[in-house]
């Protein structure tokens, strides 16, 4: 039976033609690269056994020697070396896991100060949100250097939820420690349901685009 490997997500699919999209990331068919044709390939006839086994001098002409695959291309400079190490050690599966693991302690938080008034939680929240702006950015660029490395910066269905989601994120942890440096009393406010509810947006799509990473990195 044939193998067929995705080029943007590596899925691999076994049957006679490829999948006509890939359950993974959802690219079509024409993506997809013949692995190993196995039992398939058609055997050589006996003209052909017969005289591969004559001594090298008695046949017609040499046997052709086996490609060699060419040798990868040394890093052009120290930057494409730390972007090679980054995609080698998966710098964005870990870096995420940083807001992924914050965000929702952050909004138990808020969600505990606005329901029981307790400033102490509040200002944990703020400090929790704090660390998360700050590890964003090299979140975002490493999943935008793995996109581009890894996947071929393939814009499927898939992949442009995962940017959407990972977009309106940054975007919302960035307005709600805005608002709370505004105004710290945003929660005893009138308008505290909606801090609330932009919180929940960005707990929400943080957790969409973590169940994407997690269906590209496990294939399934």
């Amino acid at each position: 039976m044939k193998k067929w490997q995705c080029s943007v997500c590596k899925y691999i699919h076994t049957g006679e033609r490829p999948p006509e999209k890939c359950p993974v990331c959802g690219v079509g068919s024409e993506k997809f690269v013949l692995l190993d044709a196995g039992k398939d390939a058609p055997a050589a006839d006996k003209t052909a056994v017969s005289s591969a086994q004559k001594p090298a001098a008695q046949t017609d002409s040499p046997a052709p020697k086996p490609l060699q695959p060419a040798p990868a291309a040394p890093p052009a400079n120290l930057y494409e070396k730390i972007i090679g190490l980054m995609v080698k050690h998966h710098a964005h599966p870990v870096s995420v896991h940083i807001p992924n693991g914050i965000l929702p302690a952050a909004v138990v938080l808020f969600i505990l100060a606005w329901v029981f008034d307790a400033q102490l939680f509040v200002k944990a929240g703020f400090i929790n949100l704090v660390f998360v702006i700050l590890a964003l950015p090299f979140v975002l660029f490493s999943g935008i250097i793995e996109w581009k490395k890894k996947y071929n910066q393939a814009l499927t269905t898939l992949f442009k939820i995962k940017i959407m989601a990972a977009a309106l994120t940054a975007t919302a942890c960035l307005i709600s420690v805005i608002w709370y440096l505004i105004d710290p009393d945003v929660l005893v406010s009138a308008n505290a349901w909606i801090f609330i509810l932009v919180n929940m947006v960005m707990l929400a799509s943080a957790g969409i685009a973590g169940h994407i990473g997690g269906k590209l990195v496990f294939k399934d």
